[in-house]
């Protein structure tokens, strides 16, 4: 039975809901069968924890404190948690998913923190805004701000530059705050801006990241990031209060070391967004489709004819409509090419039913 037997093409079709909806990469799926052999010592204090943390480390040419959680969620929560008390506020955009996906997590973790709202385009949170809450927050009788935080690449698919996380850092500087990055999908900002890690984050004065595997080929996993070593005091008790620390930390822990040292990880990245590139270029032909903004990352945003895209969904074709406006269609690490052909033709021919 060849591959396209086994998927289906309703299945395939489906893929292109989320890059969540991808396997585990052969790199991390390696790891998590070497890191099942025989006993290790729990609660991460294990040698696949530790080749991880390091070549977290050596990726970013930093000396950094990692910590590992379950799921990105969790990692945004606890690591805003850390950054403020229950009385203060983080600044981020209207459509981050701190703010509409994560069901008021941070608020949870920290028992009550605010997100203050600031405007931007393209999803992406403007200095102006940074300084506007900062000057007008009312002292004492609201939150006050104490961090912001930034999603890479961004809910709308757009990457932050150099110059845009430049400037937002000197807005952070400027109000006393502390930055945060959201980084479900760092892995492919980094390939399509072509920068390095550090480049994105403590050399522009980033003190917390959230990275993400999951999206990038990790069944499960996401680190946390303290580039500003001191802010991680304690951190490892948050952690285990909010049932993040595994007890077979080798699970989690593992497929990182392959897919860091390897590089695989920007490989996924690169090939994820070359992907939705073609996918951009093959749909953007048809005249049910109109690309909404220009793709930089593995996510492409079309509005697209109600009676086409019904007969899509008919087809197997799962895809979220945006409030903000638009279908997102996503790829990932292992979409092909001829799963992008497959949603081509079934698009033709939905447009001439």
């Amino acid at each position: 039975m060849s591959f396209l037997d086994k998927h289906p093409p309703s299945e395939r079709l489906s893929q292109f809901a989320s890059d969540n909806t991808s396997g585990i990469c052969p790199e991390a799926l390696e790891a998590m069968t070497e890191a099942n052999l025989g006993f290790s010592t729990p609660y991460g204090d294990d040698r696949w924890t530790q080749k991880a943390s390091d070549a977290l480390r050596e990726v970013f040419e930093t000396d950094c404190e990692i910590f590992f959680c379950f799921n990105g969620t969790a990692a945004n929560g606890l690591a805003l948690s850390q950054l403020c008390h229950s009385y203060q506020g983080v600044i981020a955009h209207p459509v981050s998913h701190i703010q509409n996906d994560e069901c008021g997590a941070p608020a949870f973790y920290s028992q009550g923190l605010s997100l203050l709202l600031g405007t931007g385009k393209n999803g992406k949170l403007s200095v102006d805004a940074v300084d506007s809450i900062c000057s007008n927050a009312l002292p004492l009788h609201a939150p006050q701000p104490k961090a912001i935080s930034l999603t890479q690449s961004t809910e709308l698919g757009t990457c932050y530059t150099t110059n845009e996380l430049g400037q937002l850092s000197e807005a952070a500087k400027r109000n006393q705050l502390a930055f945060h990055i959201d980084g479900a999908r760092f892995s492919n900002a980094c390939a399509a801006l072509g920068r390095s890690p550090k480049n994105l984050t403590h050399d522009l004065g980033v003190d917390v990241l959230s990275l993400g595997g999951t999206k990038n080929g990790l069944g499960l996993g996401e680190a946390v990031v303290f580039f500003t070593k001191g802010l991680a005091l304690g951190f490892e008790y948050r952690c285990k209060q909010a049932g993040q620390l595994a007890s077979k930390m080798r699970y989690l822990t593992a497929p990182w070391v392959k897919m860091l040292q390897e590089d695989a990880w920007l490989k996924h990245a690169r090939h994820a967004n070359q992907m939705a590139q073609l996918l951009e270029e093959r749909l953007s032909a048809l005249p049910s489709f109109r690309l909404i903004r220009a793709r930089e990352v593995n996510s492409v945003f079309y509005e697209i004819d109600r009676r086409v895209l019904e007969q899509l969904r008919k087809k197997g074709l799962v895809a979220h409509e945006f409030v903000e406006g638009g279908v997102r269609l996503m790829c990932s690490w292992q979409t092909t090419p001829d799963d992008i052909q497959l949603l081509v033709e079934e698009a033709q021919q939905a447009t001439k039913a």
